[in-house]
């Protein structure tokens, strides 16, 4: 299977998302897109999509006027003792619309206190998740999750979590040899979805994005049964695409 995606970038960025809720968010009485973009500097063209973006994640509303304001998911957030579970009900609910929109499951992946975590996922019956027959913890250079948190780890961090859990070999395709994995690791463009095609499970193939806020690794993922490998391609494109928002959810 000789699959090869082109390099795709998020449609949004979310450094200037931030920006132009920081201006609505001063604007109490609502705020128009002209003012907007001059106050934050982003260009029309650009700046249509995102405050689409935000409007359909429920961040900001538009009143009656044409300005806009701050959204209900946004006071959500902000709601003192029940901000973390509103961030979960929120990701949870962009996680469900992104399955259904690339039509696979998806996956929340952190690298905490050295380990991959899988901290959230939206399946169906139509879209399984993989069946975890090797611990994702021990399988990060075989898996799309593994591989994208260790794009993001420095040689040192790598060779740290190899050194506790050490190479193997799950399927016919996995990588075994660690100074080739840390090639196509470096070689990785930040802009590509990192790929798994039967490395880590037979019948199954993944991609995954970085979604790093701050100084937290993560990723977003997704998996697929290997009969549905035409359509890999453009699901993780669309999975680069919508991480936006969902990165958007985790930087508030």
């Amino acid at each position: 299977m000789a699959l090869k995606p082109e390099p795709t970038a998020p449609f949004h960025s979310v450094q200037y998302a931030l920006r132009v809720l920081e201006t609505i968010a001063r604007h109490t009485g609502g705020v128009t897109d002209v003012q907007i973009a001059r106050e934050t500097g982003l260009p029309a063209a650009h700046l249509a999509p995102m405050l689409l973006m935000l409007r359909r994640e429920g961040y900001v509303l538009q009143v009656s006027d044409g300005a806009y304001a701050i959204g209900d998911s946004l006071v959500l957030l902000g709601s003192g003792v029940d901000r973390q579970q509103a961030l979960q009900n929120k990701l949870q609910d962009t996680l469900d619309r992104l399955r259904d929109s690339v039509g696979a499951a998806v996956y929340i992946s952190r690298y905490v206190d050295g380990e991959v975590k899988i901290t959230q996922f939206a399946d169906s019956p139509r879209t399984p998740k993989v069946h975890e027959w090797v611990d994702f913890r021990s399988a990060a250079h075989a898996s799309a999750v593994g591989k994208c948190l260790l794009t993001q780890l420095d040689q040192n961090g790598r060779r740290d979590h190899l050194s506790r859990h050490k190479i193997a070999r799950l399927t016919s395709k996995t990588i075994v040899n660690e100074r080739i994995l840390f090639s196509k690791l470096d070689a990785q463009p930040a802009t590509v979805p990192v790929l798994d095609l039967q490395e880590y499970a037979v019948g199954t193939v993944c991609a995954a994005v970085p979604i790093t806020a701050g100084a937290s690794v993560g990723c977003l993922a997704l998996s697929m049964p290997v009969e549905h490998a035409h359509r890999l391609r453009a699901a993780a494109e669309e999975l680069n695409r919508k991480a936006a928002p969902l990165l958007l959810s985790l930087t508030l």
